[in-house]
Parts: structure tokens; sequence; C-alpha cells
């Protein structure tokens, strides 16, 4: 088991920024990928950025171009950091890794409240 430990929701205006941050209690190397999904009221969890162990990176399409996705080795930290940010992209943020064959930890979930 990882343990995961969110921080860095919170409430802003539209255009803003915040950035996210998820902590794990294993290495990075150990870890086979790591991301963010979110889940809007009354909607389905959706993935908004991921990274794999190589480092490469994907994003949804809603989210291209505003949100960046990286990884401190040294502090085994995933980070989202969340630019231009818009009323639909309100949401709980929860982040996961993955690790062996099967291996999925998630985050507590985070709350991100951007207001018009």
């Amino acid at each position: 088991q990882v343990d995961l430990v969110e921080s860095g929701g919170g409430s802003v205006q539209s255009g803003e920024s915040l950035r996210l941050s998820c902590t794990t209690s294993e290495r990075v190397s150990y870890l086979t990928g790591m991301g963010w999904y979110r889940q809007a009221s009354g909607k389905e969890r959706e993935l908004v950025a991921r990274i794999g162990q190589a480092g490469y990176t994907e994003y949804d399409a809603s989210v291209k171009g505003r949100f960046a996705v990286s990884r401190d080795a040294d502090k085994n930290t995933l980070y989202l950091q969340m630019n231009s940010l818009k009323p639909e992209d309100t949401a709980i943020y929860f982040c996961y890794v993955t690790w062996g064959p099967r291996g999925r930890s998630w985050g507590q979930g985070i709350p991100v409240t951007v207001s018009s």
C-alpha cells in the first residue's frame, strides 16, 4: 500500500492559478505511474493529467495548455499546476499512483472552487 497526502486546493477567481501537491509514502522511482483525476458534483470521475515512469505526460483536452503535471523525485511529490482556471474546473481533485502489475492508491481528494 502506498499512502498519499494531497494539499494546495482552495477557492479562486476565474483566471487565477493554483498548485496541487500529492506526497507519496513510496519513492517515485518505484511507481509506474502518477496522475490526477477530478470529480465535479453530479458527474463521473475523469482523468485530468498523468505522468508515466519514463516522464511522458498526457492531458485531457479540456486542460491542455493550462495545466501541467510534474513530479519531484527527491520530495516524493506529484504536482498539478493549474493556470487560467475556469468555473468548469471546479471539482474534487484526486491524485493516484500505480505500481507493480495492479497496484493503485488514491489520495483523499481536495476541493478546488473557481468563481466567475
